[in-house]
């Protein structure tokens, strides 16, 4: 389906997805061919935050609902030669990025506004104009400044880990303990001990055992719980500053008629 420059106005600000569906980013301007008039490239905000600007041929290039969907995947865009977004496009440049993308590029004009294939450039270098949110060509030009849009990214810095192991540590404790001794005690015959000494046989062999006890100290191990260990986490906020060279463009009238109201 052929797209009009009209209808091509309104993709400004939408987003253009590859052709093998992934997002690119938004369309920030529409390049006109200076001759014709006519839509050539769409130059789309890609890179973290949109900081780089990236130009595609319109060629293909279809409205899908509220988006914009490209004949060239998202990595072939990401991967075109840098262009500077001041407005136009040099021959040099125009030429490295059909180069880029696999078409021909001459100066010779088409019915589509794009150059058909050919085998080099005769005549004056010509440029392509960039498309206005605004209108075409409007005896205008747009001044652009690069402002610093600042984001977060969350990225693993470390791991903790809880780590249990065995140490074995001699402990050394005095327990009292008791034993059982025996001591020989002799007496003399008395009146009073003299009927046991008398009750048994005259002369005899006999023995007479005692057992003698002692404690001894023993030790066992018991386990006992004593605490618990847990990880928590918890957000800490510090200031953290972050620096980019941003660039401008600057304007400026050079005058040789002296009759320009400034």
């Amino acid at each position: 389906m052929t797209v009009d420059t009209e209808q091509m106005r309104n993709w400004i600000g939408q987003t253009a997805y590859g052709s093998d569906g992934d997002k690119i980013g938004k369309i920030s301007d529409i390049y006109l061919d200076e001759e014709t008039g006519k839509p050539e490239w769409l130059a789309v905000s890609t890179g973290m935050f949109g900081s780089r600007l990236s130009f595609v041929p319109v060629s293909g290039a279809s409205a899908q609902g509220d988006d914009v969907r490209l004949q060239f995947s998202k990595e072939q865009v990401k991967g075109a030669p840098n262009a500077e977004p001041d407005g136009a496009l040099s021959q040099s440049e125009e030429a490295q990025l059909y180069a880029h993308y696999g078409m021909g590029y001459s100066e010779s004009r088409s019915d589509s506004g794009l150059p058909e294939g050919g085998t080099g450039y005769t005549g004056t270098e010509r440029t392509e104009t960039r498309e206005h949110s605004t209108g075409g060509h409007d005896n205008a030009m747009t001044r652009s400044e690069e402002e610093l849009r600042v984001g977060k990214v969350t990225e693993q810095a470390g791991r903790v880990r809880l780590r249990k192991w065995v140490e074995t540590d001699r402990v050394t404790e005095t327990v009292p303990v008791t034993k059982e001794t025996v001591s020989v005690e002799r007496e003399p015959i008395t009146g009073g001990n003299i009927g046991d000494a008398m009750s048994g046989p005259e002369i005899t062999e006999s023995e007479f055992e005692v057992t003698v006890n002692e404690e001894r100290a023993v030790a066992e191990t018991e386990v006992v719980p004593k605490e618990r260990i847990r990880l928590d986490k918890e957000r800490v906020t510090e200031q953290q500053q972050i620096s980019a060279d941003l660039r401008k463009e600057h304007v400026e009238v050079d005058d040789d008629s002296g009759i320009t109201r400034r």
